[in-house]
């Protein structure tokens, strides 16, 4: 499948997305949920309980290709997506655990990998934990060294979302809705939130975000999946081939706190414009490959988005499972980290640890530390406005990974 196809697809159905999330219907969500209107299924069942009793559920969602995705509303978290390889072969791409107790676990919480989940206010770093908005002077939680990293401390996927399963049309899927109050993690602001996963029998993941504040406050909301296309716990994803849209990205310091400096990535290990394996470069003597520990930077997407508009992001194919992945946001930055900080300390689905490199993110977004950066694009929501993003992850098979699909 060619981007050109996917992506015009998804302009003709997006505005029937924007109405879920203004207004989604829910279908029965007890087990055994029969096909909705699109062909597709969902399914809840019990997922465990935290520590203060409240339930948790997973929600299975299936489309007519049998394809088949995960959700648990703790931390809105795609525990799993099965897809098909070349073959017709289908397994699981999606770093992960099958038990709430393991994504409890103080293991996990150490490590802080943030597999799969939501991630809010703010998706990567602030500097010092510290922004000033209308002359008042704001203290976030340091739990990155003296940095600010997701939210903080208990962010967005670290709560439980109120769920409400759909199904028409377009496909079947999620509505996940929070609420976060003024103050918390040290935001201002009342922050309502809503996040709906959609998938279609197209066979793409769409991700609509949307909130709405009374009071000024930065915003920048994500999702954190780990991908692993030949199959998770399979090994390294260093044979991974990528493109980025991208002709620049945003150097960090060695704290990881963007500089400032637009910089363009030819002739830099940062160059994704044509295919080439993740680990190609990975190793080569490059400050910001060692500040990063490999690749853990903003890439700016080279053509903006103009209102709710689609725009290429980046390619990610397996040559083992010929596996693509293809993604399209209406973001203007792209967070690609290479796993660079998974060590085997967490044992993932089919009992395998997840060793260095084992799993890649490609995370749409805004800039990190833009509340601290003038020259980068704004994250402020005013009360009256609201907050809308859109990514669709798109998936097929192919022999090979072209430039130009």
């Amino acid at each position: 499948m060619s981007l050109t196809s996917t992506f015009s697809c998804l302009a003709l159905s997006a505005g029937v997305a924007v109405l879920m999330l203004d207004g989604a219907q829910a279908s029965d969500d007890g087990a055994g949920a029969s096909a909705g209107e699109s062909g597709g299924a969902i399914e809840k069942s019990a997922f465990g309980q935290l520590p203060d009793g409240r339930e948790v559920d997973v929600y299975r969602i299936t489309n007519t290709n049998g394809i088949e995705m995960r959700v648990i509303n703790y931390g809105g978290i795609i525990v799993s997506l099965k897809t098909p390889d070349i073959h017709g072969e289908f397994d699981d791409i999606v770093l992960g655990f099958d038990s709430l107790e393991e994504y409890l676990s103080d293991t996990y919480r150490q490590a802080n990998p943030y597999f799969g989940a939501l991630i809010g206010r703010y998706g990567n770093r602030i500097a010092g934990g510290q922004f000033s908005l209308n002359g008042n002077a704001y203290s976030l939680a340091t739990n990155d060294g003296n940095n600010h990293l997701h939210g903080g401390n208990q962010g967005f996927d670290k709560v439980l979302w109120q769920a409400e399963p759909f199904d028409n049309d377009e496909g079947a899927g999620l509505v996940l809705s929070y609420t976060s109050g003024d103050g918390e993690e040290g935001y201002p602001g009342r922050l309502e939130t809503q996040v709906t996963y959609t998938l279609t029998d197209a066979d793409e993941l769409i991700v609509d975000y949307r909130a709405t504040t009374d009071k000024a406050t930065p915003v920048n909301l994500t999702q954190h999946s780990y991908f692993n296309l030949e199959g998770e716990g399979s090994g390294n994803i260093l044979d991974h081939q990528l493109i980025i849209n991208a002709d620049s990205f945003t150097p960090v310091d060695q704290t990881l706190i963007p500089t400032g400096e637009i910089r363009p990535v030819v002739g830099t290990p940062f160059d994704f414009t044509e295919p080439t394996p993740i680990g190609e470069r990975i190793e080569q003597d490059n400050q910001q490959l060692v500040f990063g520990k490999g690749y853990d930077h903003n890439f700016v997407i080279s053509e903006s988005a103009a209102d709710d508009g689609l725009v290429s992001a980046a390619r990610v194919w397996e040559p083992n499972s010929g596996r693509l992945l293809e993604i399209a946001t209406t973001e203007p930055g792209l967070q690609f980290y290479s796993g660079n900080f998974l060590a085997g300390d967490l044992i993932g689905k089919r009992g395998q640890a997840y060793e260095h490199r084992s799993g890649f993110a490609l995370e749409p977004q805004h800039f990190p530390d833009s509340p601290n950066q003038a020259d980068f694009p704004s994250t402020l929501l005013e009360p009256g406005d609201t907050y809308r993003s859109r990514t669709v992850y798109a998936f097929s098979v192919q022999k090979g990974l072209e430039s130009h699909p």
